[in-house]
């Protein structure tokens, strides 16, 4: 029987096509079932980025299985974390949630070579993260 998950983290980008599924197979990845993973764009493309996909298939992370979802009121309201990438004012804000916002380069049509910048960054702040959700206490309902 898995551990209850400590967390749930929802990455917020334009398209979910790009950073925020690359964010969501990292920390999918690296945290495993210790925290719940969303994604969401607020305007979804029809797929993942595949420039995307090669760049986290090099770290050994596969996340061909995602598909762009859309941003909805619940998502947030579920999500203990919720991360944006890009998306403006379309994120409702609720009270009790930690909001942060990443600044990254738009993977969108972009080759690997450029991608990889992005994808590492991602990385160290999924790290980041991790460590920060680590550090406080557990969920009380």
């Amino acid at each position: 029987m898995s551990e209850r998950a400590i967390a749930s983290v929802l990455f917020v980008c334009v398209h979910n096509a790009g950073r925020s599924q690359m964010a969501a197979g990292y920390l999918t990845a690296l945290a495993g079932d210790r925290v719940e993973v969303r994604s969401a764009g607020s305007l979804p493309a029809e797929e993942i980025n595949p420039s995307a996909v090669a760049a986290m298939r090099e770290e050994g992370v596969d996340i061909t299985g995602a598909t762009p979802k859309v941003l909805t009121t619940e998502a947030v309201q579920a999500s203990d974390y919720v991360i944006t990438m890009g998306c403006g004012d379309a994120c409702p804000i609720f009270p009790g949630k930690h909001y942060r916002d990443w600044e990254l380069d738009d993977p969108a049509g972009q080759d690997v070579a450029a991608v990889r910048p992005i994808r590492d960054e991602i990385r160290r702040r999924v790290e980041a993260l991790i460590a920060e959700i680590d550090a406080g206490p557990p969920r009380r309902e």
